[in-house]
């Protein structure tokens, strides 16, 4: 079994940060893709941010130069810096992770149960 426990989400004002984490646990041979996706109500899941095993990362044009992410792999720990934060920004954030159980098996995705981050002006 794996877990994706999310920490950090909040409330915070306008031009404010946060920071995120997402710890994975259980039966995990090998973690690949982490990320961050955020879902805000009436809109459709997005994603915010990814990094890849070998560091690279990739970010939604409306957070690029505002979040940072970044991993250690040694704790299967994924976070994400907020910083200037907007109204805009608020949403429930999802971790998720493509992972491997064993070292035969496939990559496969999981997700945590999410954590609200609102920003008021």
């Amino acid at each position: 079994q794996v877990q994706l426990v999310e920490s950090g989400g909040g409330l915070v004002q306008a031009g404010g940060s946060l920071r995120l984490s997402c710890v994975g646990s259980g039966s995990i041979f090998r973690i690949n893709t982490m990320g961050w996706h955020r879902q805000a109500p009436g809109k459709q899941r997005e994603l915010v941010a990814n990094i890849f095993s070998g560091g690279s990362t990739n970010y939604a044009d409306s957070v690029r130069g505002r979040f940072t992410i970044s991993r250690d792999n040694a704790k299967n720990t994924v976070y994400l810096q907020m910083n200037s934060l907007k109204p805009e920004d608020t949403a429930v954030y999802y971790c998720q992770a493509n992972l491997q159980t064993s070292g035969m098996g496939s990559s496969v995705g999981y997700w945590g149960q999410g954590t609200q981050v609102t920003v008021s002006l």
